[in-house]
């Protein structure tokens, strides 16, 4: 069942995740409960901490790409919780400053970061950025959990050479702390040839059309750090 830690409120962001044991005799159940708990906690927990993109903003519930994770999940036969911890116009700052609790409080044992989107259109420092996703990676492998960085590009409104770092930002990061990146997460979305359609009258923020590609763009690389 997924659970979600969302909280709505309005941003601005570029267009540019029982073994039941039957047995009658009491000796029999007590050597099973052991592996019971074991099995239990070798579940995998995927904590997706996002921002807008992430917490369903503008859609009904139940259309975002996290939503649509727990079902690609099911249909690929792995067991796993979802704890959807995104919120609306969030920055690496906001997630940093939230991750040690979500991380006690939850156990993942994969953690997504779809963060830095905001931090770029407010014209944020990109050392700030990239230091923010650094401690929040290094935070969640501390904590044992795969991490997958997933990266976003904006307008140039700061001008092209900010963009264009800021659009190699995630890719380094996740060569320098090991961790796997999807550099794009609208890919097939925001670069196709008729963005707009896929955009709601905000022109920011995806239709619920769009998140199936959004999945399949974080699907592949998440799937392996689960197999």
């Amino acid at each position: 069942m997924i659970r979600y830690l969302q909280q709505r409120r309005h941003f601005i962001l570029s267009a540019s995740v029982g073994l039941v044991v039957g047995l009658s005799a009491p000796h029999a159940f007590a050597q099973a409960a052991p592996k019971t708990a074991a099995a239990q906690a070798r579940q995998p927990v995927v904590l997706v901490l996002g921002d807008s993109l992430s917490a369903e903003y503008g859609l009904a519930r139940g259309t975002g790409w996290v939503a649509l994770l727990e079902k690609q999940l099911a249909q690929e036969k792995l067991t796993a919780t979802v704890v959807n911890a995104s919120v609306s116009g969030e920055t690496t700052s906001g997630g940093r400053a939230r991750l040690a609790a979500l991380l006690a409080q939850h156990k993942p044992s994969h953690v997504v970061i779809e963060l830095g989107g905001n931090d770029a259109l407010r014209g944020l420092p990109l050392k700030n950025t990239e230091e923010n996703l650094v401690w929040m990676t290094q935070a969640a492998q501390n904590a044992g959990a795969k991490v997958l960085l997933v990266g976003m590009q904006v307008p140039p409104n700061y001008g092209t050479d900010y963009a264009n770092r800021f659009a190699g930002l995630f890719t380094t990061v996740a060569k320098a702390q090991k961790v796997a990146v999807v550099p794009f997460f609208l890919k097939g979305v925001a670069d196709g040839p008729d963005p707009a359609r896929l955009f709601q009258p905000d022109r920011i923020h995806p239709r619920a059309e769009a998140h199936p590609q959004m999945l399949a763009n974080v699907w592949p690389e998440l799937k392996k750090l689960l197999r």
